[in-house]
């Protein structure tokens, strides 16, 4: 009979899972992907190297694990964020809100957004997690009013919604607008572009490359979230 989730063996499990994790995050913290090794975490935890391979199969497997759990560490910051007024009020907080998860815990913000870890495929639930982070901002632009130079873009988003269904799902998801209206696009347009913006400054933050220039980069964010939100004529 399979061990109930709830059973005293389960809970081991679960809490022996947790702890390798918690060791290996550590050892990202401090050494990078590159620092991550099986045998020294189960040095580390008191665990035999045989018995660790019974809980994650291999590095990758681990891996594969922590990219998820940065990801809803991800989203749970952004979804914290009061977004009832709407607007770029809601704009400003979500950026903010994101930059300020990245900042706190850089190895984990690279873990998913640094560079590609060669020969490592991400989990195919990675996209799913992923949309969860971009989700709060799609309900953002619902009410914008992009102007004439997004068009192009626009257009490329409406198709987009029409080629995918799951697309066209999880805007509907996050907005309660039908994939078909016109505010659905509008909305997919704006959180694609914040994506960029968002990410660039940030990226470019945490790797030290404002370093030396006379700018706060909270406040470099903040102008480009203003610019967006005056591209789409947000409220």
């Amino acid at each position: 009979m399979a061990a109930r989730v709830n059973s005293p063996r389960a809970r081991y499990r679960e809490q022996t899972r947790s702890e390798i994790k918690e060791a290996a995050v550590r050892q990202l913290a401090t050494g990078g992907i590159e620092g991550v090794a099986l045998l020294r975490i189960a040095k580390e935890i008191g665990m035999s190297g045989p018995a660790l391979y019974r809980y994650f199969a291999s590095r990758d497997d681990l891996l594969a694990e922590l990219v998820l759990d940065a990801y809803q560490g991800a989203a749970e910051a952004v979804r914290a964020v009061d977004t009832e007024e709407g607007g770029r009020v809601a704009l400003h907080a979500l950026t903010s809100a994101y930059r300020a998860w990245a900042v706190a815990q850089p190895h984990l913000y690279l873990l998913i957004q640094g560079t590609p870890v060669a020969g490592f495929t991400a989990p195919a639930e990675t996209v799913a997690k992923a949309r969860s982070v971009l989700g709060p901002f799609l309900a953002v632009y619902t009410r914008g009013r992009p102007l004439v130079s997004v068009d192009p873009l626009l257009a490329q988003m409406r198709g987009w919604l029409d080629a995918q269904p799951e697309v066209a799902g999880w805007v509907e998801e996050w907005t309660g607008v039908p994939a078909a209206e016109p505010a659905a696009a509008v909305a997919l347009t704006g959180a694609v572009m914040t994506w960029p913006q968002m990410h660039g400054a940030v990226s470019l933050e945490i790797t030290g490359q404002f370093t030396g220039m006379g700018h706060d980069p909270a406040t470099l964010l903040d102008v480009q979230t203003s610019l967006l939100a005056d591209t789409f004529q947000l409220p």
